[in-house]
């Protein structure tokens, strides 16, 4: 095993991500080494997502590349982690290319995987866990900049929303002990990182009650204090939140420390009740704008971001336009846009028919994307003129002569170089945007 390197590509989420520097924290501690590219690599793992079919698409494409590889090099170990691995189990294997199969509570078995996938045997590990959140494993940060990192605070899901496989590839929901969070958040802080995104699939219900102290339950507003007390100079942000969740503690907290970024992702898929149900989001339309209203009043200035799905099982125009008033009515920051595509052994997948047309899917995401565009640079131009804090991530891919970076509200920010350093607090005049980015000049550190 002497030095043999591990080569890790990530697709998905940002749990993925961080699941994949776990990964590579448990192959470091087992003797290997990270190769920086394909050709160097002694064993490949993708990391995979299943929520959406073209990012499987992606990863089959991939796994092509891969072969050819094998076929110059025979003794490369190719493995399949996550989500996809999950669903698909024996399948990959039968494929021909994949050697190790490991589930995302299987990860800590990835050492005794490829060892018997390395004596030609093929490995598999899918079993999902009702305890594991790797909380005792410091990730690998395999991010360019060491100034912003994610950490995982739970796993799993128990929301059951009729589209998603996220329940059946990563488990029920386990919150993860809060003194290994904040642990792990002043070990970033004390390397130089200065922002954190916690991550959960719903942070909302995170809990921790500890067992000498049951009556004594973390839940996310206390989790949320105690990572913004590590230190007022470490930025927080966190994703995602439930709109049935949310409460008002975690607003009150938010409001309450200045370095706890004023943006929320708040994922509400549609704007139509009667969709809502079917998907079994638990909140209608009108309890997701109360709970805008509310974000608003305890965080003036809190931007809001979100996911949408258009053409969802039965979805009629009335549903679409449902949609559409509903983002005029909140003007959303950002949002994530795509048309459903049905993922097997979901519920929608067993009981509902996806019969809204392809193309009639495309024209609805086509009239989503372009509201939300005009929306953005709505929002966008209200910051012309205005003065923000930008933490410096690094330098902008169009220019050397460029730094970029994020305001609190989670708004991208490029402007000239002026000798500041990557990791550093800036104040910056936006002086013009497009409906993506806004464009600034140095003020002063």
């Amino acid at each position: 095993m002497e030095n043999k390197a591990i080569y890790i590509e990530t697709y998905g989420c940002q749990m993925n991500v961080n699941d994949s520097e776990v990964v590579a924290a448990i192959m470091q501690q087992a003797g290997y080494g990270m190769a920086s590219e394909l050709a160097a690599a002694d064993v490949v793992f993708v990391n995979t997502c299943s929520i959406r079919e073209n990012a499987e698409q992606r990863v089959w494409g991939r796994l092509e590349v891969f072969r050819q590889q094998k076929r110059r090099n025979p003794a490369l170990l190719v493995g399949v982690l996550g989500c996809m691995a999950e669903r698909l189990k024996e399948e990959l294997l039968e494929k021909g290319i994949v050697d190790i199969v490991a589930g995302p509570d299987a990860y800590r078995d990835l050492p005794r995987l490829t060892a018997q996938a390395g004596l030609g045997q093929k490995a598999i590990n899918v079993l999902l866990s009702r305890e594991e959140t790797y909380a005792d494993i410091s990730p690998v940060r395999m991010d360019k900049n060491g100034v912003t990192a994610f950490v995982s605070i739970m796993r799993g899901c128990n929301n059951m929303c009729t589209y998603c496989v996220v329940p059946y590839t990563r488990g029920g929901e386990r919150s993860r002990e809060p003194a290994t969070i904040v642990r792990e958040v002043q070990e970033l802080f004390e390397r130089g990182y200065r922002e954190v995104t916690l991550l959960g699939q719903n942070v909302d219900s995170y809990a921790w009650a500890d067992v000498k102290e049951p009556a004594k339950v973390v839940n996310f507003a206390r989790l949320l204090e105690l990572v913004a007390l590590v230190s007022p100079q470490l930025r927080v942000r966190f994703a995602t939140s439930h709109p049935k969740d949310m409460s008002n503690g975690v607003l009150y907290t938010m409001a309450m420390y200045p370095n706890i970024c004023d943006h929320i992702h708040l994922p509400v898929q549609s704007g139509s009740t009667r969709i809502l149900t079917l998907m079994n989001r638990k909140y209608t339309r009108e309890e997701y704008l109360a709970r805008v209203a509310k974000i608003r009043e305890i965080i003036p200035g809190c931007a809001i971001s979100t996911d949408i799905i258009a053409g969802f099982c039965s979805e009629t125009l009335e549903d679409h336009e449902a949609t559409l008033s509903l983002m005029r009515e909140v003007g959303f920051d950002q949002a994530f846009m795509f048309q459903y595509s049905e993922r097997p052994n979901t519920k929608a997948a067993r009981h509902f028919k996806d019969d809204v047309p392809p193309e009639e899917k495309t024209r609805r995401l086509n009239e989503i994307i372009a509201l939300h565009n005009t929306l953005s640079l709505k929002s966008n131009e209200q910051e012309v003129g205005q003065v923000r804090e930008v933490l410096v991530e690094g330098v902008s891919k169009r220019s050397a002569e460029e730094l970029f970076g994020r305001t609190p509200q989670n708004k991208v920010v490029v402007f000239p170089k002026n000798n500041c350093d990557i990791g550093t607090y800036v104040n910056v005049k936006i002086i013009r945007c497009s409906s993506a980015t806004l464009i600034g000049e140095f003020m002063h550190r």
